[in-house]
């Protein structure tokens, strides 16, 4: 450490990912290409750590740097924070060095009060009061935890009262008087009113946001994706621009690539006279990225220019976040986008073909996750984004699975016998005697049990995609069925689709594509080879898996477990008897006559 804590934008670069984070440190790096940012400063990673050490307290210190940084701030913009003639508002956002998307908080319109408020309403009145009642929740939610619920039932109840569908049908006279109301809660719930010194406000809002390094959801996310704990987060004060400022004004999320198909293909969002959060909190339906250009054609060139100035700058494809303030375009924020496996394969190939990153380079850009995904079968990219989750488990064995629900081990084996081939079986938990039911289903779907479990294990070492710990759901296997939270009922032969890389359950059937060692995949994998120095052996629990795991180019068996090849129907029997055998005579022939007999010769038969 050096001291220092606090940077603007035109002081990093993308080497100081470890101080600024992610997030500030690409918001440095496009400064320092020319891209439109609005200026702003981050408070690093280190100032994150600083105040915890310090017992979660912004010392003077580092207080009195992030106002050096809002002073420098209110030079390049010409306004000044608080301030009744010439307000200046910002945003404050998180940005760890991994990217989290979802993770953290985010407060905008940061510095607007009942003063400043007036004089924004001098120029656009319903713009004026949609940015207060924003802010008001933002603020509220984040650093005071007030539930978002209270506002969003007040929003809901004017809608109601004024006979409106659409948030922005709401007028500003309706706005002024949300804000009174959630002004109201907000006293109800703190015995106070709502702060007005915009400096306060800034301070509170860093702590909020360094608080939230450590909620339950950024906890999980960090165990889920390998994040180290101690990483910290920085926080990235930005000049706010609005999207919601009138119909020449708008808000956005785009790729530079397709990330469910890696298509070199500009895919995203956008809505106009919005605020980011509109976007994808489901309020209003978004409009697909290329109809920009029939609304602003110069706003859109500008975007797919700078888009791919940015993919050809980072040699990857981006997720960018964008505003337009009366018809001009700024850039929020890019990153490295997160993507289906599927299209990190065909975005991994193309940069190669593209001539921008090496074969080397493109079999470290796939993830091993996403290749255990690709062994698998996987549901189509196109069905998958249009069903809709209805439970989550956890991901217990990757891989996609589609089919009619059933209860019981027997009943999964007496319809495949009768030529049904699409099963998922569902059960509280699973037991050793249900090896053979769910080696006939596509998947299997346990209400108990962890990553650990019977369900879990033996799916993993049959190939099968798996959900455990299914909490979402309640199954009656008496009566054979199972309801939803919300008291949706399915019964045997109902289709249902799993998820085993997500934990995602859907009521429906997808279409699913089976796993093939093709194409990309294979391009890759012969990449892989060329560069590798270990050989690839497999684990063998049954002569199915030693058959799959040559096809898919193993070299070789390394662990072969027993435990799980005697659970089937004509050995399983055999086995119990060898155990209670009460002489060597009785145990030697349940071994030697019944077991390994019966099994070497099906080890023949299938190799």
């Amino acid at each position: 450490m050096n001291g220092k804590y606090v940077y603007l934008f035109k002081e990093g670069n993308a080497e100081m990912r470890e101080i600024l984070g992610g997030k500030g440190a690409n918001l440095a790096e496009m400064t320092n290409l020319g891209l439109p940012i609005p200026q702003g400063f981050t408070v690093s990673t280190e100032a994150c750590n600083k105040y915890y050490n310090d017992g979660e307290q912004i010392t003077e210190d580092v207080q009195n740097q992030i106002f050096e940084a809002l002073s420098k701030l209110e030079e390049i913009t010409g306004k000044k924070l608080g301030d009744k003639e010439n307000p200046l508002l910002v945003s404050v956002r998180s940005g760890a060095r991994a990217s989290m998307p979802g993770m953290m908080d985010t407060i905008l319109n940061l510095g607007i009060n009942d003063e400043v408020v007036q004089t924004i309403a001098q120029k656009n009145r319903r713009f004026a009061y949609d940015s207060y009642r924003r802010f008001i929740q933002m603020y509220s939610d984040v650093v005071k935890e007030i539930p978002k619920s209270l506002f969003e039932q007040a929003i809901d109840l004017k809608k109601e009262q004024r006979g409106l569908n659409l948030d922005t049908d709401m007028d500003a006279n309706d706005l002024e008087d949300l804000v009174k109301v959630f002004k109201g809660i907000y006293k109800e719930k703190m015995g106070e009113d709502f702060p007005q010194d915009s400096r306060a406000q800034l301070l509170d809002a860093i702590k909020a946001v360094f608080r939230s390094w450590n909620n339950p959801r950024a906890i999980t996310y960090r165990r889920l994706n390998d994040i180290p704990g101690d990483w910290g987060t920085a926080v990235n004060v930005q000049a706010m621009v609005f999207g919601n400022m009138g119909d020449d004004c708008g808000t956005g999320v785009a790729f530079s690539r397709n990330p469910a198909t890696g298509e070199n293909k500009i895919y995203g969002e956008y809505l106009m006279n919005a605020q980011g959060e509109d976007v994808v909190a489901g309020i209003r339906t978004p409009q697909a990225i290329e109809t920009l250009k029939n609304v602003n054609e110069k706003a859109y060139e500008d975007f797919v220019m700078y888009a791919k100035k940015l993919e050809k700058h980072y040699k990857d494809m981006q997720d960018m976040e964008f505003t337009i303030e009366h018809g001009k375009l700024y850039f929020l924020q890019t990153r490295n986008g997160k993507r289906t496996a599927n299209a990190a394969l065909q975005i991994a190939v193309d940069l190669v073909n593209e001539g921008m990153i090496d074969e080397k380079e493109a079999v470290m850009r796939v993830e091993p996750k996403q290749l255990d995904q690709l062994l698998h079968p996987n549901f189509n990219a196109q069905k998958l984004q249009e069903a809709k989750v209805v439970a989550k488990g956890l991901a217990a064995s990757p891989g996609a699975a589609t089919g009619k629900v059933v209860f019981t081990a027997e009943r999964a084996v007496e319809l495949h016998k009768q030529g049904e081939k699409d099963l998922v079986l569902v059960r509280l938990e699973t037991s050793p005697e249900d090896i053979d039911g769910m080696n006939v289903c596509r998947g299997v779907l346990t209400v108990r049990g962890g990553m650990t479990s019977h369900a879990a294990v033996v799916a993993r070492g049959m190939g099968t995609c798996c959900v455990s710990g299914c909490g979402d759901i309640f199954v009656n296997e008496e009566e054979k069925y199972f309801t939803l939270q919300d008291g949706t009922k399915f019964t045997e032969g109902d289709w249902i689709s799993l998820d085993g890389s997500t934990g995602n359950v859907y009521g429906e059937k997808i279409e699913t594509v089976d796993a093939t060692v093709s194409g990309n995949f294979a391009k890759l994998m012969n990449w892989a080879d060329s560069y590798r120095v270990l050989k690839v052996r497999t684990n063998a629990d049954t002569p199915r898996d030693a058959k799959q795991a040559y096809e898919f180019g193993a070299e070789g068996i390394g662990l072969c477990r027993t435990e799980h090849m005697f659970f089937a129907p004509e050995r399983i029997a055999a086995i119990r008897e060898m155990i209670v055998s009460k002489t060597v005579e009785q145990r030697d022939y349940q071994c030697k006559e019944e077991i390994l007999n019966n099994y070497s010769n099906q080890w023949k038969v299938t190799l």
